[in-house]
């Protein structure tokens, strides 16, 4: 089948030759004729094998008739609203719309957040019809009342998982009561699909057609696949390693936190290597730098994080490695899913200590494949490195040092008895010396003060009996009359 048999336009057709497509690819040919036919649709397949073509040009086609070249913006309101989780996605997809829909008079707009709402508002006034959004961003706009959705007729979620993975679904779900319901068509795209996906697709989409080209959650056959066993604490120097050797050119490599992938990023340019990071806490341009000094070749690796990664868009990108495996085995089939694309050879290779055993376990189970694992001398993993954890077989634990014979001890000479040292305590003297064999003595019986030798001598007093210091400092102590 060649795209000029899906029913397309010239001018789009036009634009979609210019780059060098003829074939659509097996997720286009299946869903394409279904938008076309107004139908609502949940397609899924591997990240990196057309899905967006898949949506903007049937949404394309089908709005054709209300493209107006009239300056008014009046003639451009709001048709179809794109919602993507990242800015990056965004970005990417409505790149994608702006070169299919070129030799048309739609208006396009991309609004994400991270940067000045200002310009974005006087662009939606000037009227769009083909919006791309994050579901932040929009909703900001929506506050500022510079948005109607009165004559919205598409939606699309692409990449529903990760709206879901980030939190985005009550902020999708607003979104979606204040688009029109009886004349919208909605499309949900995701490269994987869950039970939780199924459930929000319920909620938005009618009798909508599944289509799915491959089997969920599995990877492209044009990818290798392969693990470096290494104690975590030896990860960063066997990644300097790998990045030296001449296997690699242009590398993307993951973490799971924002910390880690700027730390990382700083040690490997201490190291000799050209390295850039790209995560949440970066802005627009500074995101937007690093990616295009990774695509020209000026940076050789792209340290990212998962979120910051999504929607990444580079030609021919030959090498993954994960620095850290990711705790969703489905985030595994994202980020390897950046090599290998369009039938492009690639390699993904993940460094994994043993607390990471169970992640990597996880990832054999959905991608339904056993990775080979190959240790490095010199980097081997922990002794505790169990793979599978089942404890049964353990695989490239390190032998244990065998301490050399020691020479023997002569045997400590004999203590004698305590007994013989120490006469023995009577158990009748208690340690102050009191006996407790001795006549028991009442205190009322014993002299309270000192008995005067001569008998007319007074009597010292008894220095047990209270004096009356009280009454006397109050006065009340004096002499009686």
């Amino acid at each position: 089948m060649r795209f000029d048999e899906l029913g397309l336009a010239p001018e789009i057709l036009r634009a979609v030759a210019e780059q060098g497509y003829t074939e659509p690819t097996p997720i286009q040919q299946q869903a394409i004729p279904l938008v076309l036919a107004g139908k609502d649709i949940m397609g899924g397949a591997q990240t990196g094998t057309g899905k967006t073509a898949a949506f903007t040009l049937p949404l394309l086609q089908r709005l054709l008739p209300h493209a107006s070249p009239s300056p008014s913006p009046a003639r451009h309101p709001v048709r179809a609203l794109i919602l993507a989780p990242t800015r990056e996605l965004a970005i990417q997809v409505h790149e994608n719309l702006k070169t299919y829909a070129k030799y048309t008079s739609f208006r396009t707009l991309c609004v994400y957040g991270g940067v000045d709402i200002k310009p974005q508002i006087e662009a939606i006034r000037k009227g769009v019809e083909f919006l791309v959004a994050t579901p932040g961003r929009l909703l900001d706009l929506v506050e500022q009342k510079c948005l109607n959705f009165q004559s919205v007729q598409a939606l699309v979620l692409d990449e529903a998982d990760r709206m879901l993975d980030m939190g985005f679904v009550p902020d999708v779900t607003r979104i979606i009561n204040l688009l029109p319901k009886d004349s919208r068509q909605s499309l949900l795209f995701s490269a994987t699909f869950s039970n939780e996906i199924k459930k929000l697709a319920d909620t938005m989409l009618k009798s909508p057609e599944l289509v799915e080209v491959a089997k969920r959650n599995t990877v492209s056959e044009t990818i290798s696949h392969r693990v470096h066993p290494v104690a975590a604490e030896a990860k960063r120097a066997l990644l300097t390693r790998l990045l030296k050797s001449d296997e690699f050119d242009q590398v993307l490599v993951f973490t799971r936190t924002k910390q880690e992938t700027g730390r990382l990023a700083r040690e490997l340019v201490k190291a000799g290597i050209g390295a850039d990071a790209i995560h949440g806490d970066k802005s627009q341009l500074e995101r937007m730098k690093a990616l295009e000094a990774f695509k020209d070749g000026s940076v050789k690796v792209l340290v990212a994080t998962d979120v910051a990664a999504r929607g990444l868009d580079i030609d021919e990108l030959p090498h993954v490695i994960n620095y850290e495996l990711p705790h969703t085995p489905e985030d595994y089939v994202h980020r390897i899913g950046r090599t290998g694309r369009a039938g492009k050879k690639g390699t993904a290779v993940s460094l994994v200590s043993a607390d990471e055993v169970q992640y990597l376990v996880d990832i054999e189970k959905l991608i339904k494949i056993s990775v080979e694992q190959i240790v490095i001398p010199g980097f081997e993993p922990e002794y505790d490195y169990d793979y599978p954890p089942s404890g049964k077989k353990k695989h490239h634990r390190r032998p244990e040092a065998t301490a050399p014979a020691a020479a023997p001890v002569a045997a400590p000479p004999r203590r004698e008895p305590r007994e013989a040292h120490h006469h023995k305590r009577n158990k009748n003297i208690a340690p102050d010396g009191f006996d407790f064999t001795a006549p028991y003595v009442s205190k009322e019986l014993e002299p309270r003060g000192e008995i005067p030798a001569d008998d007319h001598a007074p009597a010292k007093p008894d220095p047990h009996k209270p004096r009356r210091p009280v009454a006397a400092l109050l006065g009340g102590l004096g002499k009686r009359s």
